[in-house]
């Protein structure tokens, strides 16, 4: 019996021995070779996609490996996404470790609608920028509102303002190359004033035909950004646009109120995304002269004034 249990134990041991040995080889670097390579972690990116990747790119034996590794210590939180700078003769700990340390590059996301002092703001957040950067960017971009083109960007922490403000305006000639100015005009206003890309063709319609009868627009959104114009001075992180609107406001003495001025405004008041743009390329002809946001933030259409009275009841008060 002792000697049965004796070759139970030594069996046991020597299967230890051996996984331990197979998981050790694991985590032992690919190769020798030290010649960094670029590491791009995706947004939103779970750790067993990080570690097959790593497995495919051959930087890391076994992405299996690394998964249990990460979540073993604790670690599924401290990897951001972006560019990192990783080489096959890292062993798997010191891959994680680089890992946590952060990447060389961060994505940057500038949602549709924001105006160019939002967008320096965003960029200063992401990349640990200060003020003058932010006062950098703003003074780069005068004149080019509408024209920031609003993405997800990959850029490294040392970026300048000149770099990060061709970039976006070179992303925007790419892909709005055929827009007219009116038409980008345009789209920054449908930016600001719609919530879906369903609707967008349709409200774009209903302005076209406002500007071509000699209708004022009267757009909230053109008040708000003449309005915000003249608390932008001192740029401060807790900066806030888009303020809400009061009847008072319909009075400001500005270019960009079209409650007063007839046409469009002079320039764009958001920079719009390539939804938005299309939408005011291919406007949707309708019978309608008005709409409104319900508090759900459903549209509601209607072709007289009457019919717009009425929705305003109905939905809004």
């Amino acid at each position: 019996m002792k000697f049965k249990l004796l070759l139970i134990l030594l069996f046991s041991t020597a299967v230890s021995l051996v996984a331990f040995i197979f998981v050790k080889n694991l985590t032992l670097p690919v190769s020798n070779n030290n010649q960094n390579v670029d590491f791009l972690v995706n947004k939103g990116a779970s750790i067993a996609q990080i570690g097959n990747k790593l497995e495919e790119a051959g930087l890391i034996k076994s992405g299996v490996l690394f998964k249990f590794y990460v979540q073993l210590t604790n670690n599924t939180n401290k990897i951001q996404a972006g560019e990192f700078q990783l080489s096959p003769n890292l062993n798997l700990y010191q891959v994680v470790d680089k890992l946590k340390k952060g990447p060389t590059e961060l994505w940057v996301t500038i949602p549709e609608g924001l105006r160019r002092e939002e967008i320096a703001i965003r960029f200063a957040l992401a990349l640990n920028k200060d003020i003058n950067f932010i006062n950098e960017f703003v003074s780069l971009t005068e004149g080019k509102e509408g024209y920031l083109y609003p993405d997800t960007y990959l850029f490294p922490k040392s970026a300048t303002a000149i770099q990060i403000v061709n970039k976006l305006t070179s992303t925007f000639e790419t892909k709005a190359k055929k827009a007219t100015k009116q038409q980008i005009i345009m789209a920054s206003l449908l930016e600001r004033e719609t919530f879906t890309d369903q609707e967008k063709p349709m409200v774009a319609g209903i302005l076209y035909k406002r500007l071509e009868n000699g209708w004022p627009l009267q757009l909230d959104a053109t008040l708000q950004y003449a309005k915000d114009n003249t608390k932008f001075k001192t740029v401060a992180l807790q900066n806030k646009y888009w303020d809400p609107i009061y009847a008072s406001d319909k009075e400001i003495d500005s270019v960009f109120n079209t409650y007063k001025n007839l046409g469009l405004p002079p320039e764009p008041i958001s920079n719009p995304g390539i939804s938005t743009i299309n939408a005011s390329i291919n406007p949707q002809e309708s019978e309608y002269w008005f709409y409104i946001h319900d508090n759900k933030g459903i549209i509601r259409y209607a072709k007289t004034l009457s019919e717009h009275n009425l929705n305003i009841d109905k939905y809004l008060r």
